[in-house]
């Protein structure tokens, strides 16, 4: 399999660093399986001979024209956290030739790949149109708002839509690097892992932060305050849309638009994260932490842990 990694002015080091590894390590441990599978070629293509990256070190690369003949083009993320800012660059100029490539790449039917904010760039091109996606979770509002023709799931940390293939968070290169791997040998991808030591997490759903996705929005950061003072109360969506000042569709609009969920299942997430929080760092039951995030049972909030975080209460607080 010929793999193209795309490097060009302001990539994000790590992430171009963590694909290139994953892959030649990969190729290093095939033949420790019993039946190896074949080696991936690997290229860095770029606009220039050299290229600086985010942290301002010089990548030696292949033209960008050999990449046609790649099975598939990795686009490592930018290095860009400032959402305004990303949005400008890969919407402007400076990301013109980045936007054809990937455009011209997949008219060939030839398969994508990007992780973090790479992903604004894949969709700017248009090839998420139509597709399911998955974003670091913290731009997830911003990504929403520019691409609504792309059905986004932020809580995954790997995704294939129609060839295209997304990763979230900045360390998601990992991840999506091992997905490229355990798209032709599952067991090397695991034995990979082993290797560097890395642990298999298919959700960002646990390390999402609820009031920093809030703050996207000034009717959902009202709400979110809200929230959290009567997290240890029935919820009246009611109470809260006129606490705000907002009718109880606006709300709903709001936080469906920003988000993609529902104010229920928002305020789900912050009884989680609060729960999550008092089990790891107090000694009090699982009874009373239900009743301090609104449950009157702790059966309720134990099915709620295990469907949000993927743990259980008792591993949760063994942490």
């Amino acid at each position: 399999m010929d793999v193209a990694v795309l490097a060009y002015d302001g990539v994000f080091d790590s992430g171009l660093s963590a694909l290139l590894d994953v892959l030649d390590g990969a190729n290093a441990m095939r033949d420790e399986l019993p039946e190896p599978p074949p080696a991936w070629t690997v290229s860095t293509v770029g606009f220039r001979r050299r290229i600086r990256t985010g942290a301002g070190h010089l990548v030696e690369t292949r033209p960008v024209s050999t990449a046609e003949d790649a099975d598939l083009l990795i686009v490592p993320a930018l290095a860009e956290r400032r959402p305004d800012a990303l949005l400008a660059q890969v919407s402007g100029p400076a990301g013109a030739p980045l936007r054809q490539l990937v455009a011209e790449t997949r008219q060939r039917r030839v398969a994508v790949a990007s992780a973090c904010t790479g992903t604004f760039l894949l969709a700017e091109s248009g090839v998420l149109d139509g597709r399911r996606a998955t974003i670091s979770w913290w731009l997830a509002p911003y990504f929403r708002t520019r691409y609504p023709r792309v059905t986004l799931d932020q809580t995954r940390m790997v995704t294939t839509s129609d060839g295209v293939t997304t990763a979230g968070a900045a360390f998601g290169h990992v991840d999506l690097a091992l997905a490229v791997v355990r798209m032709r040998s599952p067991a090397l991808a695991d034995l990979v892992a082993r290797y560097l030591v890395i642990d298999e997490r298919p959700s960002q759903a646990a390390y999402t932060i609820s009031s920093a996705l809030a703050q996207s929005d000034p009717t959902l950061a009202a709400f979110e305050r809200w929230a959290r003072a009567h997290l240890d109360q029935p919820l009246s969506i009611g109470d809260a849309a006129r606490a705000v000042g907002v009718s109880e569709r606006t709300l709903q609009r709001v936080v469906r638009r920003t988000l993609g969920t529902s104010p229920v299942r928002f305020v789900q997430d912050l009884r989680v994260e609060r729960a999550s929080h008092l089990l790891r760092t107090t000694n009090l039951p699982l009874e009373v932490v239900a009743r301090k995030v609104g449950y009157e049972h702790a059966t309720t909030l134990r099915v709620l842990l295990r469907e949000r975080t993927g743990e259980t209460a008792s591993a949760l607080r063994g942490r």
